[in-house]
C-alpha cells in the first residue's frame, strides 16, 4: 500500500526543517544497518533503561528498523513508509501554520508518544520509529483539512479517499511488533493541536 496527498499549494524547500528531519533519519537507519546493537541500545527507548539513558525519550523517533533483520524489506517499509508520510503531510502542515509550528507538532507529538509507549508498553519492549511524532502531523492536518483527498495504492489500484479516513484508518491497523502506545499518544497531540490552530485562525479571521 502507498498513497499521495492530492494539493496545489506551493511546496518549501526540501532543505528546511522538513528535510534536515528526513536526511538525520535516512543517515541513522545507515547507521543502525551497521551497528544495529549500538544505536539501538544508546538510541531506542525503554522503560528497563529510560532513568539512565532519558534523552531516548528523543532520540527514539530518529531510529528505525536496520536493515540487517529478520526481514530486511520490512526494515526499509519502516523507514520509508514513515520518511513518505512525513513529507507530504508535514509539507501541507508547514503550508498551513509555518514550519515553527509544525515542529512543535513533531517534537512534541513525538515526545509524547514515548510517554504513552512507556505507561502503556510492556517493560521489557523497546521502541524505535518515528510514527508518534508522524502521527501527530497526521493529527493535525486531519483536523485542518479532514477531507483533503489522499490516493492509496491497494494491490495497484488507486483508491482516493479523505484524509480523516486515511489516518484514523493507518492507527487501526495494529500488528505484532508495532508500538501502537506511541502511534495513540502522538496522534491525540496531534489532534489537539491541530484544533488549537483551527480555533485560532476562526478568531483572527
Amino acid at each position: 500500500m502507498a498513497f499521495r496527498v492530492n494539493y496545489r499549494q506551493n511546496q518549501g524547500s526540501i532543505l528546511g526543517p522538513l528535510g534536515f528531519l528526513i536526511i538525520t533519519n535516512v543517515i541513522l537507519w545507515l547507521a543502525t544497518s551497521v551497528r544495529p546493537g549500538l544505536f539501538i541500545d544508546l538510541f531506542g527507548l525503554s522503560l528497563s533503561s529510560v532513568f539512565t539513558q532519558p534523552w531516548t525519550i528523543v532520540t527514539t523517533m530518529f531510529i528505525h528498523s536496520p536493515f540487517r533483520s529478520i526481514n530486511p524489506l520490512g526494515s526499509m517499509m519502516h523507514l520509508i513508509g514513515n520518511m513518505f508520510t512525513l513529507y507530504f503531510f508535514g509539507q501541507y502542515l508547514i503550508n498551513l501554520v509555518g514550519e515553527k509550528k509544525f515542529l512543535i507538532v513533531y517534537f512534541v507529538g513525538g515526545v509524547l508518544g514515548s510517554i504513552a509507549f512507556l505507561l502503556l508498553a510492556p517493560p521489557v519492549s523497546t521502541a524505535i520509529g518515528a510514527s508518534g511524532a508522524v502521527f501527530a502531523v497526521g493529527g493535525a492536518l486531519t483536523v485542518l483539512r479532514p477531507k483533503l483527498p489522499v490516493t492509496l495504492l491497494l494491490f495497484f489500484i488507486p483508491v482516493s479517499i479523505p484524509l480523516w479516513m486515511a489516518v484514523i484508518g493507518g492507527f487501526l491497523i495494529i500488528s505484532p511488533g508495532i508500538a501502537w502506545q506511541a502511534h495513540l499518544g502522538g496522534l491525540v497531540f496531534g489532534l489537539a493541536a491541530g484544533y488549537y490552530f483551527r480555533r485560532r485562525t476562526r478568531l483572527l479571521y
